[in-house]
């Protein structure tokens, strides 16, 4: 049988996950991605992930604890996506304010530079996935206090950072962010910031060895 667009893009999802996950290096990487991309049939497809562990499904993963009473959480959580991806070449993307995040979402900065910031932001699911590819190019993401932070993704000649600048901790009932994905000579910043306007947004700061400043 012949394979859609889909397919292909579902085939190449699973090869950035094993990328970051260090299970395939760059150069079969880019040898799997071409193939994905030329494939015409499912046979041809297959080969491409059949040494590849399959992902996570719902009734694998932990169950996140509910939200404490009053809390904002469920009211964000749930919809429909408003964007899947964002890519920005020799440019850059934003996305920002309100919208939703679907629980995959592939971003890619080639000689270019990308914002995700999800503070105000609502969630299609609890546990939520942003594959970032940075080559030459940077993202950035920007979380709200609460939401816990998985980063998972490798650097080669360039970082995946989660900042440190204001302490996290995760909230019950709030969503999960895993970001995996590759940064080449390129970077992945993900920081934890309160929403504009939020009360303590320009509170204090605490650095490394425990001194306490205030923000300007």
């Amino acid at each position: 049988m012949r394979a859609s667009d889909a397919d292909r893009e579902r085939v190449v999802e699973r090869l950035r996950d094993a990328v970051a996950e260090g299970r395939l290096d760059m150069e079969e990487f880019e040898e799997r991605l071409e193939a994905a991309y030329t494939s015409r049939t499912y046979a041809e497809l297959e080969p491409l992930t059949q040494d590849l562990p399959p992902v996570a499904g719902p009734m694998d993963r932990p169950v996140a604890p509910a939200a404490s009473p009053g809390s904002s959480w469920p009211t964000r959580i749930g919809g429909t996506a408003t964007s899947s991806s964002a890519v920005a070449v020799m440019s850059g993307f934003q996305r920002k304010g309100r919208w939703t995040v679907p629980d995959r979402f592939n971003a890619l900065a080639f000689w270019g530079g990308g914002e995700l910031d999800l503070r105000e932001a609502d969630f299609a699911a609890r546990e939520v996935v942003i594959t970032c590819v940075a080559i030459m190019g940077g993202i950035e993401i920007t979380v709200p206090p609460g939401v816990e932070v998985d980063v998972r993704g490798i650097g080669i000649m360039g970082a995946f950072d989660q900042g440190k600048t204001l302490e996290n901790r995760p909230e019950p009932g709030a969503p999960r962010v895993i970001v995996n994905g590759l940064a080449f000579w390129g970077g992945v910043e993900v920081k934890v910031k309160p929403p504009k306007g939020a009360k303590g947004a320009k509170g204090a700061k605490r650095l490394d060895g425990g001194t306490v400043r205030k923000e300007l």
